[in-house]
């Protein structure tokens, strides 16, 4: 039987971070995790957009428990100071979704200098876990579930050596994939080092598919040619809806049955229910997720000692 947002479990007295909580993805888990009785964070960089979002799901469900916060990922000050505040509302998370992100962008850096995709999709999301962590492992069975894309297979060459595409031609949808490989690999490695350490914290990771959410709309304008109009147009006759799209992060977040590892996309790859997915060989490598750990720490300055981090 197909899981749908009826199957996800009563989540009252749980908090959960979701970051891009503004729109498409987010936005929808957001929702539906408030509607199960979750105090949701809303973390968004547009204020005013996420403060039109917020509206609007309370609108719907009168009492939903939510509070809205800036982060730019693109900005580990922002990172921090988001953390910092988080922290000092809330000692334990139970959920933290690492959603948001970036697609197919012009060349270009973050404030911090790294390439854009990389720096947001997964650098930003590195350290916000680094710095949450803590507080997820004092929820107790908490989850952290980071959001991939099927464009990790379009990654092209993986050089960790140059994570910021800076020796090589700059192709947007290349680094795009080699940031959503990242986000991939980050969680499994994470999951791992959770093990290890004895927490019951498990990572997780969620493909949505071919979802209708404005990233397309977004790209078609920022890279213009006729294969990005077409791909706009093509989500929105034939890609699922951004509620369907985030089922798999759903599930992976609130399934009593998720396992720490597993990858959770649609049962037709790029849409239909949320199922447990396979992870090819090739991407799952110990020494490529090992040497990602270690780029990943010395790009946001940083340590990541997940045993410390959980008092172990």
């Amino acid at each position: 039987m197909a899981w749908t947002a009826r199957d996800i479990p009563d989540q009252t007295g749980r908090v959960a971070v979701v970051t891009g909580g503004n729109g498409g993805l987010g936005l929808e888990t957001v929702r539906e995790l408030a509607r199960k009785g979750a105090h949701v964070v809303m973390a968004a960089r547009n204020s005013e957009k996420a403060a039109s979002a917020h509206a609007a799901v309370a609108a719907e469900l009168p009492g939903a428990s939510i509070e809205v916060r800036a982060l730019d990922l693109g900005s580990l000050a922002s990172v921090h100071a988001f953390a910092a505040e988080v922290l000092e509302a809330h000692a334990a998370i139970d959920l933290l979704f690492a959603n948001a992100g970036v697609m197919a962008t012009p060349e270009g850096t973050t404030v911090d200098g790294f390439e854009t995709q990389f720096g947001t999709n997964h650098l930003g999301h590195f350290e916000l876990t680094r710095l949450l962590l803590p507080a997820v492992h004092r929820s107790g069975a908490g989850r952290v579930v980071t959001t991939t894309s099927t464009a990790r297979f379009s990654a092209g060459p993986y050089d960790l050596d140059d994570p910021h595409h800076r020796h090589r031609r700059y192709e947007p949808w290349e680094a795009y994939g080699y940031s959503k490989l990242a986000n991939l690999q980050f969680a499994l490695e994470l999951d791992r080092r959770l093990r290890a350490a004895g927490s019951r914290v498990a990572a997780l990771s969620a493909d949505p598919g071919f979802a209708n959410t404005d990233l397309q709309q977004t790209t078609a304008k920022e890279l213009p040619g006729p294969s990005q109009r077409l791909a706009a147009r093509l989500v929105r006759w034939i890609g699922q809806s951004p509620a369907a799209g985030a089922l798999d992060q759903l599930r992976a977040g609130t399934d009593p049955e998720a396992e720490g590892g597993a990858l959770y996309r649609p049962r037709w790859i790029a849409v239909g229910s949320p199922v447990v997915g396979g992870i090819a060989p090739r991407l799952r490598k110990p020494e490529d997720l090992a040497k990602l750990w270690t780029v990943s720490e010395r790009e946001v300055g940083a340590a990541f000692d997940v045993a410390a981090a959980i008092g172990t």
